[in-house]
């Protein structure tokens, strides 16, 4: 064998490539480098697809085209807001809780706070990856919406994406808080079983106005009914949405989100 086989290969290297640079890492770096990661491990998870897009996608056509629900015509702007109320609380909540819960079961998350990377830049990593499938999820279903019929009121387009940021938040604090509290498999089942309820009684599916009332006052205090009907106006009228679904997002995200970081756990 010749010496060239044990050559050192740093001459394929630009140089400085392997010198050493000490002192902490850009945090915005090591931000894009987690949401990045943590955004592919989502879109690569068929049960995330599945929930994050496909039953959306199947319920916005169902609902639109079969009349399986008493809605007003036209049906399709009835319909949308709901379900994309629905796309932002199965990524934010339902899927983030599973996948947090079972990270946690694996060791994942505390492997991960064992490294470099500040607790704080996780939990952003994770959040950045859910708006990411939030934003593909919004176009994925306004592009279905408007070959279906759909014509939103351009005024309100900016103040449906100030609600659905502020739904990604509230339903992203009580996904970690979930997921970071009980064992896998109770999250699993209990993530499940909330997703289903605010479905059918949550005000997504059927609007506030036509649950029976006591039913319609619990729902306009949870995040499902306040995002779904906060979305149904600035669609529907262009108008500013009113004060109480704002109010009652930024309540859900921040008691959540402060709980989370008293009780949330790694292991």
């Amino acid at each position: 064998m010749t010496s060239s086989m044990y050559s050192s290969p740093q001459g394929a290297f630009v140089p400085g490539t392997f010198t050493p640079r000490p002192g902490a890492g850009s945090p915005g770096r090591m931000l894009a480098a987690q949401a990045g990661t943590e955004l592919r491990l989502a879109l690569r998870n068929g049960e995330q697809v599945l929930l994050t897009l496909l039953i959306p996608v199947v319920l916005l056509v169902g609902l639109t085209l079969l009349a399986l629900v008493p809605l007003p015509e036209p049906r399709v702007d009835a319909v949308t807001p709901g379900v994309l109320a629905l796309a932002v609380m199965s990524t934010a909540f339902t899927g983030q809780a599973i996948a947090f819960g079972f990270d946690r079961r694996y060791g994942v998350i505390r492997r991960l706070a064992a490294t470099a990377l500040p607790r704080w830049l996780l939990v952003a990593g994770r959040l950045v990856a859910v708006l990411g499938v939030v934003v593909l999820q919004m176009l994925v279903l306004g592009a279905l919406a408007a070959v279906l019929g759909w014509r939103p009121a351009a005024a309100g387009l900016a103040w449906g994406a100030l609600l659905v940021l502020l739904g990604s938040a509230a339903f992203g604090a009580l996904g970690i808080l979930l997921g970071g509290t009980l064992r896998a498999e109770v999250t699993l089942a209990v993530a499940n079983v909330v997703w289903f309820v605010l479905l059918l009684a949550g005000g997504i599916v059927i609007p506030l106005s036509q649950l029976p009332g006591p039913l319609a006052a619990v729902a306009s205090v949870l995040p499902s009914g306040a995002l779904a009907e906060g979305l149904r106006t600035v669609l529907t009228t262009g108008a500013p949405p009113a004060l109480l679904p704002v109010l009652v997002l930024v309540a859900w995200a921040g008691g959540a989100g402060l709980l989370a970081t008293r009780v949330v756990k790694l292991r």
